[in-house]
């Protein structure tokens, strides 16, 4: 590959960024990143107060890198915005008020199978005595019934807008160019001849053009390109409480929480906010889109939407019940959902577009992406330049099975998932999502 290429990069979050970071390291003397905002994206999945960072895979491939990128975060160059704390992975048998994923207790098996096969320590925890002796300030029922759970010391959270932020940063220093705001808002990409991509077209009419294209753009991918219905973005919920000084001391030593049967999960207290964040990593919500599967809204916001459908919200509530029932009654001072894009197999897409030869495609993140954000770069250029093991290209080619055919039952993820199936959000709701987003924007220019 020719190191005076330009790269274009469709997308700001941790993929493209440390893409343009990598490239740069590597010699590539012309990179630049656009898009709608600047770095962190304000609705981005690479943006909040908190990620989970953890190498506790039922995938040997994943928890290997998980484990390259764990080790990363504890560097100067990440451990501003990393945390260590203890995890604490649960699972159990459903109830007709609670379903839950069946295939979790096998994924739970799986994970501590792959950590013993690293030489990786994790300690089991087979009953709730056990797990509130262990960490008292989880105060409720916990994942009942048939509680199964394990912990894992070497894990931890990542403050994801400011690790975003200080990649940034390091791309600026490296050379990086960027485009954002209206200049950087690709709406459609410009094709020439042989299905080579000449240029990508903005919001305002703005034409950039380049030799190579990077898309990075999670879940707004598959209505940017064709997709063949190898991508679905999905809508996760997510609910903040501000706590108390006095909650906040009593809940210190609260562990990362994470159900893999409900899919709920739980951050310990983030000081600097005072907000303690819980989630759902579930099957989620779709939102159609006439260019793709589903699809996020694509304007410029300054802020996540403060909106979920109900259920999602007796989730969270649910979930708050189960492990802090005494905080579950306050509900949240804000909600919002964070959009994965999902692949069937829960697999990164790190290839060329079939069709389209200097097209690049980086996405896929399906909810996990962010804890490999210290050596995601790495992986992507590495693939780019069709230097990775056959295994690692393999498993990361652009899928083209599902082109003429599109089955929701088919993006089931690596068993990870918890809780009800994935629905469409209704008309209703999505009209209050709308509302809702043009009030974040509306309070943005007061």
């Amino acid at each position: 590959m020719n190191r005076k290429d330009a790269f274009i990069i469709v997308g700001a979050g941790a993929f493209g960024l440390s893409t343009a970071l990598r490239l740069a390291q590597d010699g590539y003397t012309s990179v630049t990143v656009v898009d709608r905002c600047m770095p962190p994206v304000p609705d981005g999945s690479s943006n909040d107060i908190s990620r989970v960072i953890r190498f506790d895979y039922g995938d040997p491939v994943y928890a290997r890198i998980a484990k390259e990128a764990y080790d990363q975060w504890k560097t100067p160059q990440y451990s501003e915005a990393f945390h260590q704390t203890p995890c604490l992975w649960v699972s159990q048998e459903g109830t007709l008020e609670q379903p839950v994923q069946p295939r979790a207790a096998e994924y739970s098996r799986k994970t501590r199978q792959v950590l013993t096969e690293m030489g990786q320590e994790w300690h089991a925890v087979s009953s709730v005595e056990e797990a509130k002796r262990r960490f008292p300030a989880l105060s409720g029922k916990l994942a009942t019934p048939g509680f199964d759970g394990f912990y894992n010391t070497n894990a931890g959270w990542a403050d994801a807008g400011l690790a975003v932020q200080r990649l940034a940063s390091r791309c600026v220093a490296a050379g990086v160019s960027f485009i954002t705001g209206p200049n950087g808002h690709v709406v459609e990409l410009e094709y020439g001849r042989d299905g080579v991509v000449d240029a990508v077209r903005t919001i305002n009419g703005n034409r950039i053009t380049g030799d190579r294209f990077i898309i990075a753009t999670g879940a707004w991918t598959g209505s940017l390109i064709p997709s063949w219905n190898s991508m679905m973005a999905t809508g996760q919920v997510v609910g903040w409480l501000r706590l108390t000084p006095e909650e906040m001391i009593r809940l210190k030593d609260l562990p990362i929480y994470f159900n893999f049967s409900t899919g709920f999960f739980c951050f310990p207290v983030h000081e600097a906010t005072g907000y303690l964040k819980v989630a759902v990593h579930g099957f989620g919500y779709t939102s159609p889109h006439p260019k793709a599967v589903s699809a996020p809204p694509s304007s410029a916001v300054s802020a996540r939407a403060n909106f979920i459908p109900a259920d999602g919200l007796q989730r969270l509530l649910a979930g708050l019940r189960d492990i802090l029932p005494e905080l579950a009654e306050r509900g949240f001072e804000k909600v919002g959902l964070c959009w994965y894009n999902d692949t069937p197999t829960g697999d990164f897409i790190f290839d060329y577009h079939p069709e389209h030869k200097n097209l690049f495609i980086a996405t896929g993140g399906s909810g996990h992406a962010f804890k490999f954000l210290p050596v995601l770069g790495k992986y992507i250029v590495g693939s780019v330049e069709r230097k990775l093991p056959r295994e690692l290209l393999e498993k990361w080619k652009f899928p083209t099975q599902f082109r003429e055919r599109f089955r929701d039952d088919t993006f089931q993820g690596d068993g990870s998932r918890g809780g009800p199936e994935r629905r469409e959000m209704t008309p209703q709701e999505r009209e209050l999502y709308t509302a809702a987003m043009t009030a974040s924007v509306r309070r943005s220019k007061i």
